[in-house]
């Protein structure tokens, strides 16, 4: 319905393998070279795994499109198939012919073998590629690794390549497979896009649909990248609905307010984020503790009218005021000013109060312990350290920032909220500023800590060979982030696979990829997946006035 009005081509985000629209990510390449090692290495298997929708299909598309013109290519779709069924497919697929395969399983085997010496005296080879292979039974897998026993001096007859979800892996590693798993020459994981891929990604599928515009605000792409958490095939499907809403609201652009409304449709209600209700009931609960009648009401903004920004407007935002209700107010601090008649040695309580009302949690502002101490005795963990903006966007997480003002002098404000253009802080004594982010740069040195909820009994960096209950844990936030449910199985001990699945989330995550999982690591695991934690990237709007009811 779009596609004229956008000017485009065709399609630009179809769910359909096309080759043309790979796009190359570093984690692609790699995928791409490991396939092509393994056909020219002559060996017997190699394997491809990823989870649903990171684009093994189209890469194997992408790599018959660079097989060398010897290769003959068995392509198997469905590979729920009895041992005689997939030995029928393959030779339907090589194109041998019926009168050789009547009679059973051992006619199609002979077939089979017959076919590979043929090609191998004609100097071609033969390539048998199985999607969705985590389905095959260890029946079929052995009758697989059988046929791979044809074999000269020089290179076995018959390659294969088994392309899966994560879960093929701990299939192949099964006691019952491992002949079949010593003839795999050449593995791959494929992981998801990290935030700068998929705004590359994104970029790449409008060019080739010819379109040379950007479509999609910064701020867009950032929460396609959060909502899709860099799976492909979600990226596609969010843009595709994305710019049908456009369409439909007569815009020439996705603004992030269209990007949420697609999400609702795409994702379903439970992937959307925590309310504004919800959350401004929790800074109530908290902020209770400031004392006297004075009531801290922070809330974010729910969907942002990107619209505003680009009329040159400025967006309403909601007001902290001693009182039972709120108000939306039209400013903008661009000051950063502390407050006066307030001590800023004052500030780093104040701002504590706030962020453990985010939390739910009460902060005894007199309690003569200090922050980590209080978090930890009541579940939950701090985590203090340096960076940029675009490091807390990446915590999605509320922080504690150490600012300074004109005069040089240091203070604390709480950063409850963060989008393309502006940061909700607050200050001194329930002041809630709309800050540009270009002042709040100039004002911080990065310098924030932020809470956060630990594993069990987490006390120091997870690597190969840790136990307990902290590695059951990261398992389990692991499969969370791929998508999958983590086996119950060795589920405590920290081994080699969990080590590359640590490695490929700090890579998606733009981390320092050691597969060592260390505090900074775990608390990105923990704020994509805690649904119960305050979020600091999200979505705002103005105009709801509301009533300072305390949670249940």
């Amino acid at each position: 319905m779009y596609k004229d009005y956008f000017a485009f081509s065709e399609q630009p985000f179809s769910i359909v393998p096309d080759a043309r629209y790979l796009y190359m990510s570093g984690r692609h390449r790699e995928a791409l070279a490991h396939l092509l090692y393994g056909v020219e290495a002559d060996g017997g298997f190699v394997l491809l795994t990823g989870d649903i929708g990171t684009g093994k299909t189209t890469v194997c598309r992408c790599l018959l499109e660079n097989l060398p013109a010897n290769c003959d290519v068995a392509f198997i779709y469905n590979p729920k198939l009895t041992v005689e069924e997939l030995l029928a497919t393959i030779c339907e697929e090589f194109g041998i012919k019926s009168h050789f395969v009547e009679g059973g399983t051992k006619h199609l085997i002979d077939a089979i073998n017959a076919f590979l010496l043929e090609q191998h005296a004609r100097q071609r080879k033969a390539l048998l590629i199985i999607d969705e292979a985590q389905n095959l039974s260890v029946h079929v897998l052995e009758q697989l690794r059988l046929l791979t026993n044809l074999e000269t001096n020089q290179r076995k007859l018959l390659q294969i390549i088994l392309l899966g979800q994560p879960e093929l892996e701990d299939m192949l590693a099964s006691n019952a497979l491992r002949q079949l798993a010593q003839r795999i020459v050449a593995r791959y994981h494929l992981g998801p896009l990290s935030r700068q891929e998929v705004t590359a990604y994104v970029s790449h599928r409008l060019t080739v649909a010819g379109s040379g515009r950007k479509l999609f605000s910064p701020y867009s792409l950032w929460r396609i990248y959060q909502l899709s958490k860099g799976v492909p095939r979600v990226i596609n499907l969010l843009c595709d609905r994305a710019l049908l809403g456009a369409y439909v609201q007569g815009k020439n652009y996705v603004n992030g307010r269209t990007v949420n409304k697609a999400a609702g449709e795409v994702l379903g209600r439970k992937n959307r984020r925590i309310s504004l209700r919800r959350i401004f009931a929790w800074s109530v609960a908290g902020a209770a503790a400031l004392g006297g009648t004075a009531v801290l009401a922070i809330a974010y903004y729910h969907q942002v009218n990107q619209s505003a920004f680009v009329a040159g407007t400025v967006p309403p935002k909601i007001a902290a005021v001693s009182a039972t209700t709120i108000d939306v107010v039209p400013t903008v601090d661009e000051t950063l000013k502390w407050p006066e008649g307030l001590a800023k040695s004052e500030s780093q309580s104040q701002s504590m109060t706030v962020l453990f009302g985010l939390w739910k949690l009460n902060y005894r502002v007199n309690g003569g312990q200090p922050l980590c101490l209080q978090a930890a005795k009541q579940g939950l963990s701090c985590l203090s350290g340096r960076g940029k903006l675009e490091d807390l966007r990446s915590l999605d997480l509320p922080a504690i920032l150490q600012l300074s003002d004109s005069q040089g002098e240091v203070f604390h404000a709480a950063l409850t909220a963060l989008d393309e253009k502006t940061a909700m802080v607050v200050i001194g004594d329930g002041m809630l500023k709309e800050i540009s982010l270009p002042v709040l740069t100039r004002r911080w040195q990065g310098a924030y800590t932020v809470l956060w909820r630990a594993p069990p009994n987490y006390d120091k960096p997870l690597r190969i060979g840790a136990k307990g209950e902290p590695v059951a844990w990261l398992r389990r936030q692991l499969a969370k982030v791929n998508g999958s449910n983590a086996k119950v199985s060795d589920r405590t001990s920290f081994d080699e696979g969990l080590y590359g699945q640590v490695k490929e989330f700090q890579m998606a995550e733009g981390l320092p990829s050691t597969g060592i999982a260390g505090p900074l690591t775990l608390v990105h695991l923990a704020s994509r997946n805690d649904m119960n934690a305050p979020k600091l990237v999200t979505p705002k709007s103005g105009g709801e006035r509301m009533s300072t009811t305390k949670p249940d």
